[in-house]
């Protein structure tokens, strides 16, 4: 009798236990991160400046910055743009509902003055529906230097 007693004690208990997981992963959700996932891109004078991808990795946000470099053979010649040699990956972004901050190296930027870099910080604010401003904090000096270059999104 008291087998059977702790025969349907430990039942009932791992049917509870089961229904209390099922509960908590029901209840566990994961950021909705499809306002910012995307390739953001920006111009400026109607030429390229930046292309950002962000991805989100099971709940995890990623991505990579190219930069645009903008050029003229003389003061006579029209400007051109040309992309850097490679992109960079983000480091560290956090993102609130609104604004994505994170940072990119600068160590590669302008070699060999930029080997010893910091990451240069950033931050993409949401404007509008597919519509952000991109700050680079680290030029402008401050995390609050007005609307940022206008960047558009599209899907991969």
């Amino acid at each position: 009798m008291k087998r059977l007693i702790l025969l349907a004690a430990l039942v009932m208990l791992v049917a509870a236990s089961n229904a209390f997981g099922q509960t908590a992963n029901a209840m566990r959700t994961e950021p909705d991160y499809s306002h910012i996932t995307g390739v953001w891109r920006g111009q400026m004078d109607g030429l390229p400046e930046v292309v950002l991808t962000i991805t989100d990795e099971d709940g995890k946000l990623s991505g990579a910055v190219l930069f645009f470099l903008h050029v003229r053979a003389t003061v006579n010649d029209p400007w051109t743009s040309r992309p850097a040699d490679a992109a960079e990956p983000i480091i560290s972004p956090v993102f609130d509902g609104k604004t994505l901050r994170f940072m990119v190296s600068h160590k590669r930027a302008h070699p060999p003055r930029t080997l010893n870099d910091p990451p240069s910080h950033f931050h993409l604010t949401l404007v509008g529906s597919d519509k952000a401003g991109l700050v680079n904090e680290t030029e402008a000096g401050s995390t609050d230097a007005g609307p940022g270059l206008p960047m558009v999104r599209s899907d991969y």
